[in-house]
């Protein structure tokens, strides 16, 4: 969309408040799809759920594609927000439910690969197809993301179900045999099995009633509570901190560094597509060694300079020569740092810190605030960078970006090599939550039992 909005306001003649709106109601709709997934997940299986948001997801690109107006265009927007919506929530919690736990925080940063690789992708086509006719080249561009549909559909043939959701539906075997392809012991395999049986337990003698769950979150233990708190404030700090603005608004950041030219623009929108890719692949090999903490300090911080940087360049260094090449410095900085932390980790703590019972729907609730978070920075980012100055817009984000480095320190702990079990027994102690996570055994749970 980032290229594509530029000829599409050639071409449909639309507003720039019609431009905020096209960007940013993807990531507002999508809050439906995120409600939903959760009690979808737990009704037909995380794997069909994934198959249902990327028919819907192909059908709102298609119509995108044949758009012939704005308020069509708007149609297959939607359709495609419903999508991301179930794909950001249910994405996570399978490929957590299903990875062993010496390896889940590089499975479970997958998504957010896959998203830097589209975005990579995005920023290619956008560059390759801007020569075209303004009424084509903005049509083969969003066309593009129908493309994956064929690899989903391979996919889908031959994954498993998630051996939890399995659990939960008394599909003993079936569950026994899924970890058998992910762990190579059998006894290990028993030990986790039981282990899943007993999480499941209180899920299974309510028969995962909506109302119970919801009736938890708004009444919600102590231990409940801190998880919503690092799973919900994971999500809202990786938006605001404004990573949309520069994946959405790149060409116009850099037009108002100095950059001429919509194919000079579009080109250097991929250099920032590569840095983030480059910097996510990192963060697959590193995240389940340094651990996640460490990660959200390096990445909050990275941010924080990288956004106060552009900020003062844009302000002082606009239409320079050094003022362009610090913008792009500045803007590959951030978002490597963020796809080198934030990026991932925020999908990885939000799908293994909720117990079984309540993952799929606090998942999709972590979600609903991510997804108003970005919609709010893709729907005012232009209407803010004329009253307060594009530079002052950055600063901005880089005061919030400051607050998630002290949201990291108090709120995170640290998660890398327990079980999702175990990670449970953790947030039911303060001490253990706020010092970072200490070595929780599930031998602990009677100590960790909240006392009444």
């Amino acid at each position: 969309m980032s290229g594509a909005i530029l000829f599409i306001q050639e071409d449909l003649h639309i507003t720039e408040v019609q431009q905020e709106i096209l960007v940013g109601i993807l990531s507002i709709i999508s809050i439906l799809g995120s409600l939903a997934g959760g009690k979808t997940s737990d009704a037909v299986g995380r794997k069909w759920t994934i198959a249902l948001a990327a028919i819907i997801f192909q059908v709102g690109g298609l119509i995108m594609c044949l758009a012939p107006s704005f308020y069509i265009l708007m149609v297959g927007r939607l359709l495609a927000g419903i999508a991301i919506g179930f794909g950001v929530m249910i994405a996570p919690v399978y490929i957590a439910e299903i990875s062993p736990t010496v390896a889940r925080g590089s499975f479970t940063s997958f998504p957010e690969i896959f998203i830097n690789l589209g975005i990579l992708l995005g920023y290619i086509s956008n560059y390759t197809f801007s020569g075209l006719p303004t009424h084509i080249n903005w049509r083969v561009m969003l066309g593009v993301g129908i493309l994956p549909s064929v690899f989903i559909a391979f996919a889908l043939c031959v994954i498993p179900e998630s051996p939890r959701w399995l659990v939960m539906q008394n599909r003993i075997e079936e569950a026994r045999s899924v970890l058998l392809k992910t762990i190579d012991s059998e006894k290990e395999v028993e030990e986790r099995l039981s282990e899943i049986q007993q999480a499941a337990g209180t899920a299974n003698a309510e028969k995962y009633e909506e109302k119970a769950v919801w009736r938890e979150f708004l009444n919600p233990s102590p231990g409940v509570r801190r998880m919503l708190i690092t799973g919900c404030g994971i999500q809202v700090f990786q938006q605001i901190t404004g990573i949309d603005a520069l994946v959405y608004y790149s060409p116009t950041i850099f037009k108002d560094a100095g950059v001429k030219g919509n194919a000079q623009l579009l080109a250097a929108t991929v250099g920032v597509g590569f840095t983030k890719t480059i910097f996510i692949l990192i963060a697959i090999f590193v995240i389940d060694r340094i651990g996640r903490k460490p990660l959200l300090y390096v990445s909050t911080i990275g941010m924080t300079t990288c956004l106060l940087g552009l900020s003062i360049t844009l302000g002082f260094l606009g239409n320079r020569t050094a003022g362009v090449g610090l913008a792009i410095l500045f803007v590959c900085g951030n978002v490597a740092f963020f796809s080198i932390g934030l990026g991932p980790i925020c999908w990885v703590l939000s799908s293994e810190i909720f117990p079984l019972r309540l993952r799929a729907q606090a998942s999709g609730l972590g979600s609903v605030g991510g997804r108003v978070s970005s919609g709010l920075v893709a729907m005012t980012f232009l209407s803010l960078s004329h009253t307060i100055t594009v530079g002052g817009t950055f600063f901005l984000f880089a005061l919030i970006s400051a607050l998630a480095v002290l949201f990291v320190h108090n709120c995170v702990p640290e998660t890398k090599g327990k079980s999702l079990e175990q990670i449970e027994l953790l947030f039911q102690d303060e001490n253990e939550w706020t010092k970072g996570g200490g070595e929780v055994e599930l031998g602990d749970a009677e100590r960790l039992v909240p006392k009444e």
